[in-house]
């Protein structure tokens, strides 16, 4: 037995309930893992409120980092006392103890803890195919980052100017703001106080940004069209203020031929090479202390609804993670 969260019906944060649930000895090809942190993320409310549908009763979560207990039958290359992390496509991660796919966990090197792990397993491959496939920043590249306190932006912002780009930031107070600056943007824009479209120009001369990550959704969508340069890539990639909005096409063109792209961390980690690949680049960035990952909030995973309201509410900074 194991304790869980589980949510048997979709809505609130209310639905979230820690119950008991049983957790079998792993698959052929699956590994036991035992939980030490558990990452919070903005698709675990999609799931919870049935934006992206999921059969119930469920566990939610993505993430997380821990220690294999029982290696099933033909796994290779795992042993029980492994430290891990993974992020899967599937929910399941709310729990005490979880049977993964060997194929998804991945090992933790020393100089990553658990807790670092779980929060940046999920954001941290985000970051990575946004800025490394989506599009390839370069250097010079002038870049616009929504959501640029957010666990997901500060490692965009950070990144980013690691390859060299030039970071606009765009966040919800003067705290964030600083945060924000800390943590790599060049310049930090106050949503719903400044002017974004403005102020991007005036800082790129008139020319607008090379692309915009956008994780906002629908309050946002227009003015990041509106940032860019022609030829610019707008990346919608979360729906934290509800959906965009449907457009014609012709919107991209009179805008200076613009490319639009909703993308999905799960298309670009699809394989197990790529995958692999993937996880091996950003953990190498922070054990080269090239990404530095900021935990701003901890709950106990019994009070992962909170850790929900909180979440929702804006009023988290960086990485939250829940603690089993």
């Amino acid at each position: 037995m194991a304790n869980a969260i589980l949510m048997r019906e979709t809505g609130g944060p209310e639905v979230l309930r820690l119950e008991e649930i049983v957790v079998p000895p792993p698959a052929e090809g699956e590994v036991q893992v035992r939980h030490t942190a558990i990452g919070l993320n903005f698709i675990d409310v999609y799931d919870r409120t049935g934006l992206y549908p999921v059969t119930l009763p469920a566990v939610p979560g993505r993430e997380a980092a821990g220690v294999v207990t029982m290696v099933g039958r033909k796994v290779k290359g795992l042993r029980v006392g492994a430290r891990v992390a993974y992020a899967l496509s599937t929910p399941g991660a709310y729990t005490e103890l979880r049977n993964v796919s060997a194929a998804r966990v991945v090992k933790l090197p020393k100089g990553v803890k658990d807790e670092t792990a779980a929060a940046i397993m999920l954001k941290g491959l985000t970051a990575h195919y946004l800025l490394r496939r989506t599009y390839r920043v370069k250097k010079g590249d002038w870049v616009l980052v929504h959501a640029a306190a957010g666990g997901v932006g500060l490692l965009l912002t950070q990144w980013a100017r690691a390859l060299g780009a030039r970071v606009i930031g765009v966040v919800g107070s003067a705290a964030k703001a600083a945060l924000a600056r800390q943590h790599g943007c060049h310049h930090a824009l106050l949503s719903g106080q400044d002017d974004i479209v403005a102020s991007v120009r005036a800082l790129t001369k008139g020319a607008g940004v090379n692309v915009v990550y956008d994780s906002v959704g629908k309050d946002t969508f227009f003015e990041s069209l509106d940032s860019l340069r022609p030829l610019g890539m707008m990346v919608t990639y979360g729906n934290a203020s509800g959906p965009p909005p449907a457009i014609s096409p012709l919107e991209l063109a009179k805008r200076g031929s613009l490319f639009l792209t909703r993308p999905s961390l799960f298309a670009y980690v699809a394989t197990p090479a790529d995958y692999a690949a993937a996880a091996r680049e950003l953990l190498g960035m922070v054990v080269k202390k090239k990404l530095r990952v900021r935990i701003g909030q901890r709950y106990a995973l019994a009070d992962a609804a909170q850790a929900h309201r909180d979440l929702e509410a804006r009023r988290t900074t960086g990485s939250t993670v829940l603690v089993p």
